[in-house]
């Protein structure tokens, strides 16, 4: 019988997810002890199952070097950056992997936050719990230019949302052409740095690979459009958090929403009391329907799946 792990601490505490998954295999291991499991935990924790699905855990080639019986790796989300595919290559792991599962949450996610930031939400909420009745002047998201940085699954449903539901002006950017789209929806292709001059509001939507490893550098955040709002919902590393503190500190910057940092949780209190910066707790994918998404998504994956290839699969590699 084939034995079957589940790393992710989400997917373990949803009662419709292991109801789903014990109705195809009988034979599982849960992480009940909702451990965030890596290194050598997680070795332990995967030893003896031929198939697991992981959520962020890191697999790299030691690893799967230790856990020769493994065959498949099916992933709760979409994200790919803590796997290494190369090593899953070497050692024959197949992968199972659906893009776009939690397209959705995201968007509105992102949506919700621009409108917090454009109005001015945490300020007003913070004067009136203090005593103070004062009205709070802000913005429209329906009057602002949005610039999308990677127009992959979520940018693309986020474009629709902002083009058909607010009629933003939609600026997008991304290393692939994607004439349809653009001709559907009235979203504008452009170059990264009209991109980042002409909108209020960046929002990044791009994997963490070498490519885009801080590509909203120094400099580039220099180029950002006085007032602009910048949300990252997308993964940590993507953009230099030192010189975003130092552009929220003078103004430069309108605001800042951040879903992910480079150490979670953040350990920046100065960063994190600043008045125009809102974070959440990697909250992304975190929706009920989402989580069933990506839940039965990871459950196809575990009898649906292919070896990474370069340039196919999976998309982005």
């Amino acid at each position: 019988m084939t034995k079957v792990a589940v790393t992710s601490r989400t997917f373990s505490c949803s009662s419709t997810l292991r109801k789903e998954l014990l109705a195809i295999y009988p034979d599982c291991t849960f992480n009940d002890a909702r451990k965030n499991l890596e290194g050598d935990e997680l070795v332990d924790f995967l030893r003896g199952h031929q198939k697991a699905i992981i959520a962020l855990n890191p697999i790299d080639k030691k690893l799967l070097a230790a856990l020769p019986e493994l065959e498949v790796i099916a992933k709760f989300g979409v994200g790919f950056d803590q796997l290494d595919l190369q090593a899953m290559i070497e050692h024959g792991v197949r992968l199972g992997w659906e893009g776009g599962v939690n397209r959705r949450s995201v968007s509105e996610l992102v949506v919700g936050l621009s409108i917090l930031l454009l109005r001015k939400i945490k300020l007003a909420t913070r004067m009136v719990s203090s005593g103070t009745w004062k009205q709070v002047n802000g913005r429209q998201l329906s009057d602002c230019t949005v610039g999308i940085i990677g127009c992959g699954y979520i940018g693309k449903d986020l474009g629709r949302i902002l083009r058909n539901g607010f009629n933003c002006r939609v600026l997008a950017h991304d290393i692939r052409p994607f004439p349809e789209y653009y001709k559907e929806t009235g979203v504008e292709p452009v170059a990264l740095d009209i991109l980042i001059n002409t909108s209020d509001i960046v929002t990044l939507h791009l994997p963490y690979d070498s490519s885009t490893k801080n590509i909203l550098d120094r400099k580039r955040l220099a180029k950002i459009k006085h007032a602009a709002i910048l949300i990252n919902t997308a993964r940590s590393g993507l953009v230099n958090e030192s010189a975003l503190k130092t552009l929220l500190k003078s103004g430069k910057l309108g605001g800042v929403a951040f879903d992910v940092f480079s150490v979670e949780p953040p350990d920046d209190p100065e960063l994190l009391s600043l008045e125009n910066f809102v974070l959440t707790p990697h909250i992304g994918g975190s929706t009920k329907e989402s989580i069933l998404n990506m839940g039965r998504a990871a459950i196809r994956g575990l009898q649906q799946n292919h070896t990474p290839k370069k340039g196919l699969f999976p998309v982005g590699f």
